[in-house]
Parts: C-alpha cells; sequence; structure tokens
C-alpha cells in the first residue's frame, strides 16, 4: 500500500495493567473508526510500575495477544510500542517492540539497544542498564506498508543507527518514548525532525504523557513527521491520538530530489556498513 493513514497513540499509562489495556484497545477502535491502516503505540505502553513491572512473552504474552486479537478484528497494522519482555538468561528484563499484521502475525521484534546510564554531578549513578538488558539487532522489515525500521527512546540520539536502518532499506521509522519534559522541551522535536530530514524517511513517535510516580513529566507531544522534516499530524496534550498520512510516492520524489542516501562517500567513511 502506497499511501494510508498512520495513527499515533499518545497514552498516559500508569501501574494498572488492565486499564491501559482497556484504554490501548479503546484508542485502536478510535484510530480504526478515523480510518488508519497502521497504529503505533508509545514505549512501556502496557504498564509503568518504578520499574518493577513483570516481563511478559513476546509474542505468547498477554499484552501481544490482545494486540493481535485487536489487528485482526479491525484488519489493521499495530505497532506495540514497547513492554518489558521476559529474559529467559537472567533476571534483567528486555525492553521490546513487535509489529503485527493484521491477521495478528508479529513480523518483527526489536530489543532496545540503548540504555540511560549516567553519573550525576553529586555522584550519584543512575543506571538503566541494571534492569534492562540491551538488545543486540538492528531490526528492519519489508511490508506492504512500506519497509519498517525500529528503535526505542534513547535510540534517537544514536544517530548511526537511523543511517544503518535507512541503508537497509527503511522508508518508515518508528521510534516510541517515554521522554522526560526537562530534555523533551529542548531536544525531541529537533531530534525526530532530524532523523527524518537526514535520512529522508517518515518518523513516527509515540509519546508517554503524564506525571509518572512523582518523577518528571512524560514529555508526550507525539507525531508524525514526513520525509521533508514537516511535522503532519501532532497529538494534544493528554492521552488521545492523532492521524496522519503516510505517502510512499511523496517520499520516493523527495529522496529523488535529495539523493543523500544515494551521494555517501561510503569510500572514504565506513563507519556505517550496508
Amino acid at each position: 500500500m502506497r499511501k494510508y493513514l498512520m495513527a499515533v497513540i499518545q497514552m498516559d499509562t500508569r501501574d494498572n495493567k488492565d486499564a491501559n489495556l482497556k484504554a490501548a484497545c479503546d484508542f485502536i477502535d478510535e484510530a480504526a473508526s478515523k480510518g488508519a491502516k497502521f497504529v503505533s503505540f508509545p514505549e512501556v505502553f502496557n504498564v509503568i510500575d518504578e520499574g518493577q513491572e513483570a516481563p511478559e512473552l513476546v509474542p505468547e504474552g498477554r499484552t501481544i495477544s490482545l494486540m493481535a486479537e485487536k489487528a485482526r478484528r479491525h484488519n489493521l497494522w499495530i505497532h506495540c510500542g514497547s513492554i518489558a519482555e521476559v529474559n529467559p538468561e537472567g533476571d534483567r528484563k528486555f525492553n521490546t517492540t513487535a509489529v503485527l499484521n493484521p491477521q495478528g502475525r508479529m513480523v518483527a521484534k526489536y530489543r532496545k539497544l540503548h540504555t540511560f546510564d549516567i553519573t550525576l554531578p553529586d555522584g550519584s549513578v543512575a543506571e538503566e542498564s541494571a534492569r534492562i538488558k540491551p538488545g543486540r539487532e538492528m531490526v528492519t522489515a519489508d511490508t506492504e506498508m512500506g519497509c519498517l525500521g525500529l528503535s526505542i527512546c534513547y535510540d534517537i540520539r544514536f544517530p548511526e543507527l537511523y543511517r544503518y536502518l535507512a541503508l537497509h532499506g527503511a522508508q518508515i521509522l518508528f521510534a516510541p518514548a517515554n521522554f522526560r519534559m526537562a530534555t523533551g522541551k529542548d531536544h525531541w522535536e529537533a531530534i525526530l525532525r532530524a532523523r527524518a530530514i537526514e535520512n529522508t524517511c517518515y518518523v513516527v513517535a509515540a509519546g508517554q504523557y503524564g506525571k509518572k510516580h512523582g518523577t518528571s513529566d512524560s514529555f508526550g507531544n507525539s507525531m508524525i513527521i514526513d520525509p521533508w522534516g514537516t511535522v503532519v499530524a501532532r497529538a494534544s496534550e493528554g492521552a488521545g491520538l492523532a492521524v496522519g498520512e503516510i505517502d510512499l510516492d511523496y517520499l520516493d520524489k523527495v529522496r529523488s530530489h535529495l539523493p543523500s542516501l544515494k551521494n555517501r562517500r561510503a569510500d572514504v567513511y565506513d563507519t556505517v556498513r550496508k
């Protein structure tokens, strides 16, 4: 399909998985009623519980199974944001996304590569890697809706990942997130638009919204950006959705006018290989 509507879902996920999944299902129903053929959720969309959420199997667990049922019911694609996935080899869970086709079958699975580890000025250490095991694979999926490139949240700060995805055919880059207000207000849109422009790709970025467990607010501002860098859909404040058009013929036109991927000097620099 060369042209279709994408719905980006902005959720205010809390520590009640039942309530969160009901909200997610309601958003899918709403997106389908608006004509969307593809729905994208934010990071940790099924539950946020101060890092203690019980991981699930992917795709066999409760959350992805429910999303597969909704995909079949509405005959649409679902990008399942991310959830905590069982790690059979240890106690650190994976942060994992899955893409489901209209038959409810998983066509792609990606585990977040980059974890946020920092030593603060007072000497205290915050290590996401202490509870999240990083993935080891970059993932694209060639589908009838276009070639999809997968990432999660903090990954957006590493442009080499997205260049790799683009060089491997990606046309639509997914970046589900739970971005904080402090960095989101200055960096979120700027980085996402840069990833779209430099790779001449659509970027679909669903975000969490609202205060989580007394910490800083999640930034929200979920959006869809076209290959020219124009924001074609943006969610308003609060939980909700925005719908924007994906037009792969337009993407081809932008790439023909700005052939930066073809004009790379791989003979001089080879930090990103095909």
